[in-house]
């Protein structure tokens, strides 16, 4: 099975397929490697495409250890990067992967070509933070006392969930039968370490009002924890665009895998055109 190893020696699985410039795609919470499939068939016939389990998230390593930090999760894609030769990609993230990849943005902005940020921020209000960080302690006591099969049932019931469920049962009840598979003590650490630790985005202005490199965001109207944050990093992030999918919750690549990949493809064929600007355009106009 193909690994990369992190600079903490962490096992990290992926899977390629397809050739030319690469396309990286992380995971949120609730998936894995899989989950990116329908994306990983489409943009495989012109790109070169990697996916992959973050650690925590078999077959990738569970290790034991206060190491799941948001830090360690963005550098564990790069690590992915170097194994394979691969100076710059594309970063395409859902929630949790949108996280690391704007921190690739932010911290090694020499890998990224570009990054989509879909389903980002949840839990990024400052006035909200406390009991975010409390919620995500709970949440990781129950993976811990009642597996990964008891909490699936819970967070397929989630408000930003529901629409998967109302437009595509059949896939709803897949991903969930996947996530009940988890490891159950990755899933906590994750849950403790990056979910409940990482900083806000709102603490970030300053830094993020500096990242030029081009960004799609995409939200679901229906993704509520999602939609402040989305509008956030469009204000402040100075080369990006915002994709508002109508009817839509949180798991969009899986809920809308049509309207997904097609946003995604015009982004990227502009970035690689050169016709996506770096810039607010309207700071172009005469005056």
């Amino acid at each position: 099975m193909p690994h990369a190893t992190t600079r903490d020696d962490v096992r990290i699985y992926f899977e390629e397929a397809g050739q030319g410039t690469p396309i990286v795609f992380l995971h949120e919470f609730a998936a894995d490697y899989t989950n990116w499939e329908p994306q990983m068939r489409y943009f495989s016939r012109g790109h070169r495409c990697i996916t992959y389990s973050a650690r925590g998230y078999t077959p990738s390593d569970v290790p034991d250890g206060e190491v799941y930090t948001h830090t360690h999760f963005y550098t564990d894609a790069l690590a992915v990067l170097d194994h394979l030769g691969i100076d710059r990609a594309h970063l395409v993230g859902l929630s949790m992967g949108a996280y690391s990849s704007l921190q690739i943005g932010l911290n090694a902005p020499q890998r990224a070509l570009s990054m989509t940020l879909a389903g980002v921020g949840s839990g990024a209000e400052i006035e909200n933070l406390e009991n975010w960080r409390q919620q995500c302690r709970a949440n990781a006591e129950q993976f811990e006392t009642l597996g990964s099969a008891e909490v699936a049932k819970v967070t397929r019931e989630a408000p930003s969930r529901i629409p998967f469920l109302v437009k595509d049962p059949r896939g709803h009840a897949d991903f969930y039968a996947a996530l009940a598979r988890h490891d159950a003590k990755g899933s906590a650490r994750t849950m403790r370490g990056f979910q409940g630790g990482r900083p806000s985005i709102y603490t970030m202005t300053d830094a993020i009002a500096k990242v030029t490199t081009p960004a799609l965001i995409i939200c679901g109207d229906e993704d509520d924890p999602c939609i402040g944050p989305s509008l956030f990093l469009k204000k402040h992030l100075p080369a990006a665009g915002l994709a508002m999918f109508p009817k839509s919750g949180h798991v969009l690549n899986l809920e809308e895998p049509a309207l997904f990949n097609e946003s995604v493809e015009r982004f990227v064929t502009l970035v690689e055109a050169g016709r996506w600007p770096v810039c607010d355009p309207r700071s172009l106009a005469p005056h």
